[in-house]
Protein backbone atom coordinates (compact mmCIF):
# COMPACT_ATOMS: atom_id res chain seq x y z
CA UNK A 1 0.00 0.00 0.00
CA UNK A 2 2.81 2.38 0.49
CA UNK A 3 2.20 6.04 1.85
CA UNK A 4 -1.39 6.04 0.20
CA UNK A 5 -3.92 8.33 2.06
CA UNK A 6 -6.95 6.30 3.51
CA UNK A 7 -9.31 6.27 0.99
CA UNK A 8 -11.64 7.95 4.57
CA UNK A 9 -9.55 10.68 4.75
CA UNK A 10 -9.89 11.48 1.41
CA UNK A 11 -13.30 11.89 1.31
CA UNK A 12 -13.54 13.50 4.53
CA UNK A 13 -11.08 16.38 3.55
CA UNK A 14 -13.23 16.26 0.42
CA UNK A 15 -16.04 17.38 1.85
CA UNK A 16 -14.44 19.64 4.05
CA UNK A 17 -13.52 21.66 0.78
CA UNK A 18 -16.90 21.62 -0.30
CA UNK A 19 -18.42 23.34 2.58
CA UNK A 20 -15.79 25.94 2.29
CA UNK A 21 -16.55 26.57 -1.41
CA UNK A 22 -20.09 26.91 -0.99
CA UNK A 23 -19.17 29.45 2.26
CA UNK A 24 -17.40 31.03 -0.44
CA UNK A 25 -19.65 31.22 -3.03
CA UNK A 26 -22.21 32.19 -0.80
CA UNK A 27 -19.75 35.27 0.56
CA UNK A 28 -18.98 36.14 -2.98
CA UNK A 29 -22.27 35.57 -4.37
CA UNK A 30 -20.90 33.74 -7.40
CA UNK A 31 -23.06 32.34 -10.12
CA UNK A 32 -20.73 29.10 -9.66
CA UNK A 33 -21.58 26.32 -8.02
CA UNK A 34 -19.76 23.81 -5.61
CA UNK A 35 -20.74 21.36 -8.86
CA UNK A 36 -19.00 23.88 -11.11
CA UNK A 37 -16.01 23.47 -9.70
CA UNK A 38 -16.38 19.32 -9.42
CA UNK A 39 -16.91 19.04 -12.88
CA UNK A 40 -14.08 21.68 -14.54
CA UNK A 41 -11.14 19.92 -12.30
CA UNK A 42 -13.05 16.47 -13.61
CA UNK A 43 -12.74 18.05 -17.12
CA UNK A 44 -9.39 19.41 -16.85
CA UNK A 45 -6.76 18.61 -19.42
CA UNK A 46 -3.92 20.64 -18.74
CA UNK A 47 -2.79 22.46 -15.78
CA UNK A 48 -3.70 25.90 -17.62
CA UNK A 49 -7.23 24.83 -16.91
CA UNK A 50 -6.29 25.94 -12.46
CA UNK A 51 -5.78 29.02 -14.08
CA UNK A 52 -9.23 29.01 -15.52
CA UNK A 53 -10.64 27.85 -12.19
CA UNK A 54 -8.95 31.13 -9.91
CA UNK A 55 -10.57 33.12 -12.94
CA UNK A 56 -13.97 32.07 -12.19
CA UNK A 57 -13.52 33.23 -8.64
CA UNK A 58 -11.49 36.63 -9.58
CA UNK A 59 -14.05 38.56 -8.35
CA UNK A 60 -11.62 41.69 -7.54
CA UNK A 61 -11.08 41.00 -4.09
CA UNK A 62 -8.04 41.62 -2.36
CA UNK A 63 -4.46 40.07 -2.66
CA UNK A 64 -5.36 38.50 0.53
CA UNK A 65 -8.57 36.96 -0.15
CA UNK A 66 -7.45 35.43 -3.83
CA UNK A 67 -4.83 33.89 -2.09
CA UNK A 68 -7.11 31.94 0.38
CA UNK A 69 -9.52 31.39 -2.66
CA UNK A 70 -6.01 30.10 -4.43
CA UNK A 71 -5.63 27.50 -1.63
CA UNK A 72 -9.00 26.22 -1.39
CA UNK A 73 -8.80 25.66 -5.19
CA UNK A 74 -5.53 24.24 -4.82
CA UNK A 75 -6.62 21.45 -2.19
CA UNK A 76 -9.99 21.20 -4.72
CA UNK A 77 -7.97 20.07 -7.86
CA UNK A 78 -5.74 17.52 -5.12
CA UNK A 79 -8.68 16.07 -3.74
CA UNK A 80 -11.61 15.86 -6.31
CA UNK A 81 -11.48 13.55 -9.00
CA UNK A 82 -9.91 14.03 -12.45
CA UNK A 83 -10.98 12.15 -15.41
CA UNK A 84 -7.58 11.96 -16.85
CA UNK A 85 -6.32 10.40 -13.31
CA UNK A 86 -8.83 7.44 -14.26
CA UNK A 87 -11.36 9.47 -11.89
CA UNK A 88 -8.91 9.47 -9.32
CA UNK A 89 -7.46 12.78 -7.08
CA UNK A 90 -3.81 13.46 -7.47
CA UNK A 91 -4.19 12.77 -3.70
CA UNK A 92 -5.02 9.40 -4.42
CA UNK A 93 -2.50 8.74 -6.77
CA UNK A 94 0.41 9.84 -4.05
Amino acid sequence: MGHQKNQQEIIEKRKEIEHELEDFLKETKSDFTVEDIRETIYEEEETDDFTDLIAMFDMGQGAAELQTVTELLSDAWNYFPHKILGGKSPAEML
